[in-house]
């Protein structure tokens, strides 16, 4: 049984995870105005988050359109008994949306099921990995989609930002409004709850910031797998995942970086952990 995995590049995946699994992964777009960018292919992290801090423009982000994933589908389809397309939050992004009209496209030349993640960056990357790892092990498509959906619920995400501007200019803010009125004095501290942001408190600096990270990820009992991301700052990241060592295994965790297309909404000197658990 040869089941290919499709994901997108909100998931943050690190490239060498994507190809030791054979996961495809479908660009979102970044917009500078007139200037249409594929999220990673067009427009490194370096490049974008120079051009977001410094640029005059602010970017807006649009999710592939259902023939950028017909054209993977096709593609994949050639070689493969089925396809479990894995996805951003659809209360965040369009993108689930698109994937159902490529699918319906098909018809039935090749079974695809879609899943709607809940969530985004390596939460959604551990979702996807999962099912790779599933997909790798030759388990039937109806197999693949059940890890991916029963590892839903196991996946517990924590987000320290610098600051809302971001999300509030990008209008995905969401139920995070409720921190607006302190947005100059406080880094807010976000997570996802039924596939929307919503507030999971505010420190005054950022180190408490970091030390929220550490004792979410510490509260967390079993973990199989733990992920940290950054946006703009790979040395607290690893220094995060030093003190998280103690925790779990550090040569485990997974060093990822937030890519253009969230990183849009959630700007520079942002932080996530995120992990699976048992």
């Amino acid at each position: 049984m040869t089941v290919k995995i499709v994901t997108d590049s909100s998931a943050d995946l690190p490239d060498e995870l994507v190809k030791a699994l054979g996961i495809t992964v479908v660009p979102l777009y970044v917009r500078f105005g007139d200037e249409v960018l594929r999220d990673r292919v067009d427009i490194s992290e370096d490049e974008f988050y120079q051009r977001l801090t410094e640029g005059s423009v602010h970017p807006s982000t649009t999710q592939p359109s259902p023939q950028d994933f017909v054209d993977i589908y096709q593609k994949l389809a050639k070689g493969a008994d089925g396809i479990v397309s894995i996805h951003i939050s659809a209360k965040l992004s369009g993108t689930c949306n698109s994937a159902i009209q490529a699918r319906e496209t098909m018809g039935s030349s090749c079974p695809i099921e879609v899943v709607d993640s809940e969530t985004l960056s390596m939460a959604l990357g551990l979702i996807v990995i999962a099912a790779a790892r599933a997909a790798k092990a030759g388990k039937s498509l109806d197999e693949v989609e059940a890890v991916a959906r029963e590892t839903m619920p196991k996946i517990r995400l924590l987000a320290l930002l610098d600051t809302l501007k971001y999300l509030m200019l990008g209008g995905r803010i969401g139920k995070a409004k409720a921190l607006l009125g302190s947005i100059l004095s406080v880094k807010p501290i976000l997570t996802l709850k039924d596939g929307e942001v919503v507030p999971a408190g505010q420190v005054r600096t950022r180190a408490k910031g970091l030390d929220r990270l550490f004792e979410f990820v510490q509260s967390i009992e079993n973990i199989q797998e733990l992920t940290v991301v950054h946006s703009t700052t790979p040395d607290e990241a690893q220094a995060l995942a030093e003190r998280l060592g103690s925790v779990f295994d550090k040569e485990k965790i997974i060093m990822s970086r937030l890519g253009p297309v969230l990183g849009v909404h959630i700007g520079p000197a942002a932080l996530i952990v995120a992990a699976r658990e048992a």
